[in-house]
């Protein structure tokens, strides 16, 4: 078996038809796109990072040897939606875990099922893969993405904190 970080390598290239949009692993070809929906995120939790950052992001995630990965939901042929991956070991399970790190649906794409069918793709790329579970976290201003989250997943209670060093 050809692996990734102990999981079965196949699952990460699975593109899948979800509703209206097809999600499908990132790919070279897809900078400019991926730009644009990165770029909409960071504006939406109101971040700014630096334009070489976007470089060397989208080169993380397209490099074999990096435990993350993306996946676009296209509908026609227009990138609407982004899920960004890092596949991590836990002191708690023995099979990997998936932290999603970042999830973004277009802003006039919300509510259409895009980013229910971006998880939902990552669940099944993560099962298939024989990793252990999905987690993620979200602001407690994101009241509408908590409104689908509730739906699709259980509410862990933790409460994250952290330093930059």
């Amino acid at each position: 078996m050809n692996s990734i970080h102990g999981l079965d390598a196949v699952a990460f290239t699975l593109s899948a038809k979800r509703g209206e949009a097809l999600v499908r692993p990132l790919q070279l070809n897809d900078f400019e796109a991926w730009r644009k929906l990165w770029r909409g995120y960071l504006e939406f939790y109101e971040t700014n990072l630096p334009a070489h950052h976007d470089t060397l992001v989208f080169s993380r995630l397209l490099d074999d040897s990096e435990p993350m990965f993306a996946f676009l939901a296209i509908v026609g042929d227009e990138a609407l939606g982004l899920v960004q991956i890092i596949l991590h070991r836990s002191t708690w399970l023995a099979a990997p875990s998936c932290y999603l790190q970042d999830l973004y649906v277009e802003k006039k794409s919300r509510g259409t099922g895009i980013g229910r069918a971006l998880i939902e793709h990552v669940y099944e790329v993560i099962a298939r893969a024989g990793g252990a579970r999905v987690h993620w976290l979200t602001h407690e201003t994101n009241i509408t993405g908590q409104q689908l989250y509730d739906r699709i997943a259980k509410r862990t209670g933790f409460i994250q904190y952290a330093k930059a060093v």
